[in-house]
């Protein structure tokens, strides 16, 4: 067993509750995105409020924890959506009390959330996984420096590789094609801007959970295949 492999079983403290917030960031985006909101010529799904913060989120866990422990929130994150997904549709599936007169509100706001959840996890799983690559690796090639290069250099990455798929398939075909890339181009610009303006934030949640945890992560032996638990 490598030193990589003993330091990535250790338990930590504030581990459960950010891996908890990334989780339930990312399940909040699922349900809010099949609003599209207008700010000025922008257009944006609802989502866009928060799932950024699920970045946040990843770029902390790959930056303390390491890519093993940021691996398994990630994918903790996949069953959780598509749990959430199977459980939205059970209950728009069951029959509604005769007096409840609700049922095309649910259905019209929960029963796109399949085809949402889909893109997101399509978006999020390659996402993710590059953000906490490149986070990964850029860390070891600046020794630890220049936290702000990789943080938002593994946004620009990784949330392009997001925008492009959920954006392609959350909205394909629901409205037109200069929409479509306006939307794609408008939502990329805002996560990217969003966690450059958070970055003095990530650097002092990150300064303080190295700190308070005693453990500043190198993945000079991690595997880093997705496909791993």
């Amino acid at each position: 067993m490598t030193n990589n492999d003993k330091e990535s079983r250790r338990e930590f403290r504030y581990f459960t509750p950010i891996a908890g917030l990334f989780v339930a960031a990312l399940l909040i985006s699922n349900t809010t995105a099949g609003k599209l909101i207008q700010l000025g010529t922008f257009t944006f799904p609802g989502g866009i409020i928060v799932f950024p913060i699920s970045y946040i989120f990843g770029d902390i866990l790959t930056e303390v924890y390491g890519y093993v422990r940021a691996r398994r929130i990630i994918w903790t994150g996949f069953v959780a959506e598509i749990f959430m997904s199977l459980i939205y549709w059970a209950v728009i599936a069951l029959p509604s009390a005769p007096f409840w007169p609700h049922q095309e509100a649910i259905s019209a706001i929960l029963g796109q959330v399949p085809r949402i959840v889909l893109a997101t996890i399509m978006g999020y799983v390659s996402g993710e996984f590059v953000n906490s690559y490149i986070m990964a690796q850029m860390k070891m090639l600046t020794k630890g420096k220049y936290l702000w290069t990789r943080t938002i250099g593994s946004t620009v990455a990784g949330e392009g590789v997001d925008t492009i798929l959920f954006i392609s398939i959350a909205f394909a075909g629901v409205f037109p094609a200069t929409e479509l890339l306006r939307t794609m181009f408008s939502v990329y610009v805002f996560k990217v801007v969003y966690e450059t303006i958070a970055t003095p934030i990530t650097y002092i949640i990150v300064g303080f959970l190295k700190k308070k945890e005693s453990v500043d992560f190198y993945d000079h032996d991690t595997k880093f295949t997705p496909f791993q638990w």
